[in-house]
This record gives structure tokens, sequence and C-alpha cells, in this order.
């Protein structure tokens, strides 16, 4: 079997299971794996960032809420249907992030990262400080009616877990058709070794400038549908935490790697769903398994797989 055989197998499997799994789940998983979906469609545009290219960012909450955000107020002060507020979602995200790449990308490394921190930082502000309009903490509520699609509710389950489906397809398929791609292949290069891409004439800040927007516009994407089938919009989405946990989840499932992402957001979330059940020191359970998962399995869990097992997982 091929290489190519074998991840078209292995990536369209997963889709299949996924599909196979809203007819098998009862209906406290089946809402689990619909918001997994969505969360693990943001930790995807934060791998393209992070994972292929090697730009380590702490902002990336500001993307994952410009979406949001953009989506929720043409929904509440527009009167949009949810296809038309899910485009004004993702068009100021492209818009945030083409801003935050043009003027982040002037620094590197350390820098890079402090600059992210603070544009995220200046978002959640401004959400804060314009409360008349965001409703700050309390956050705006979206009914019903505003999130149905002709005859299509997206509050209902079923509905809403295909609708989270279909993001995560659609960030799933376009991240591994990209990393397979010459233009993957030259962000990788960047991220392996800067200074011999540019030596082999590639116009590096052109390239990085291109994957801070599409990872700004995948994660606003799954902001602006976070924000839709889950009827919340607030201002703790665009807070430090949720900058860190994309983080957290690629780390955990594989940076630079496909279903990494996925991986990571369905462990962490059980993780600290049942460690809550059991006790209320969940967050110290969930840090000792991080440590132990740092301390053995450096490359993430489906990184170490790769590096043992399947060597073409891409």
């Amino acid at each position: 079997m091929s290489e190519t055989t074998k991840i078209v197998a292995l990536h369209g499997g997963l889709l299949v299971l996924l599909v196979t799994l809203q007819f098998l789940l009862p209906a406290y998983h089946h809402g689990n794996l619909a918001r997994i979906m969505v969360l693990a469609s943001f930790a995807i545009g934060y791998n393209v960032m992070f994972g292929y290219t090697g730009l380590l960012s702490l902002g990336h909450a500001l993307f994952f809420a410009a979406g949001m955000y953009g989506m929720g107020l043409a929904v509440q002060y527009a009167g949009a249907g949810p296809v038309v507020a899910l485009l004004a979602g993702l068009a100021v995200s492209v818009v945030v992030a083409l801003v935050v790449g043009l003027l982040a990308l002037r620094t590197a490394g350390v820098g890079f990262m402090i600059v992210t921190l603070m544009f995220a930082q200046a978002g959640y502000l401004t959400i804060l400080y314009f409360t008349t309009w965001t409703r700050g903490d309390e956050g705006l509520v979206l009914q019903q009616a505003q999130r149905t699609i002709g005859s299509l509710d997206l509050s209902q389950p079923g509905p809403r877990y295909f609708a989270a489906l279909l993001l995560f397809a659609i960030c799933f398929l376009v991240t591994l058709w990209m990393v397979r791609a010459p233009f993957g292949k030259v962000l990788i290069a960047i991220r392996e070794n800067e200074e011999r891409a540019r030596m082999l004439g590639y116009d590096v800040f052109r390239y990085k400038l291109a994957a801070v927007v599409i990872s700004g516009t995948l994660c606003g994407l799954s902001g602006a549908a976070y924000g839709l089938l889950f009827g919340y919009v607030g201002a703790t989405f665009a807070s430090v935490q949720y900058s860190i946990f994309p983080l957290l989840w690629v780390l955990l499932g594989g940076a630079g790697t496909v279903i990494g992402p996925l991986v990571g957001t369905l462990f962490m979330f059980y993780l600290i769903d049942l460690s809550s059940s059991v006790t209320s020191a969940y967050m110290l359970v969930a840090g000792v398994v991080l440590v132990l998962l740092t301390l053995f399995a450096p490359q993430g869990l489906v990184g170490e797989l790769r590096a043992r097992v399947w060597r073409w997982l891409p």
C-alpha cells in the first residue's frame, strides 16, 4: 500500500468514524463530541502556525474571539441570519489576522510571542470596554430563532453535531491538503531552518504572513461556529486561557501532525471531565498527567506514534 493510500485511508476513516458516532453515542457524549470537534478546529488553526511554521503564539484567543464576536454582533444588532453572520465572523477574523501578522512578524522568537499576547489582551480589554455592545463578562445569548437556517435548527443535537463535523472536516482536509502541497513543504522548511529557506530564494515573510492569516481565519471560523452552535458569545473566550488551551491541545496531540489537534483536544477534555467527577482538585490531576506526558511523550501522542510506528503520518 502506497503512502498516499495509507494517508487517505486513515484520515478518511476518521471522518467516517465521526459520522458513525452521531448514531451511536449517548446524549452526553454526543454533545461533548460536537463541542470537541469545534475546539479541535480551533487547535487545527493554531497548529498551522505553531506546528508547521514554528511560530509560537500566545494570542490566538484574539482570532477565536474575533470570529465569535463578528458573528454574534451581526446576529444581535444587524439581524443577520446564521450564514451571513458566519461570513461576517470569517471576514473579521481575516482582517484581524492580517493586521496582527503584518505587525507581529516584525519581531521574532520571544518578541513575537509577547507581541501576540499583547494583541490578545488588547482585544480582551476592548471587549470589556465596549460593554454596552458586547455585554462584557455577561456576554450575548443567541436565541433559538437566531440559530435556525430554514428548517434546520442548529440548537438541536443532530444538526449541531453535523454542523460541527462539517466545520472540523473542512479545517481537517484543508490542513491535510496544505501540508502535502508545496506551500506546506515551504512552511515546514521555514520551521526547520528559516535562514536556509531564505537562502533558497523563498520570501519567508510572505509565507509566514500567509500562515498567520490561514491560522487566524481557521480559528476565527471556529469561534464563530462555537458561538452559533452553542448560543453564547462571551469575553471569557478572549481571555488568556483560550490562548493557552490550543497550545496545550496541540502539544498533547502532537505539533505538526494533522490528527494531533483532535487527539489532544479529546484527551484534555475528558481528562478534566473525568477527574472533576472524582475530585475538586481536578486541575492538579490534569497538571500531573501533562507533566508525565511531557516527560515520556515529548512529541505528543500522535507525534510519538509517528516517530515509533507510522513514519508516514503527515
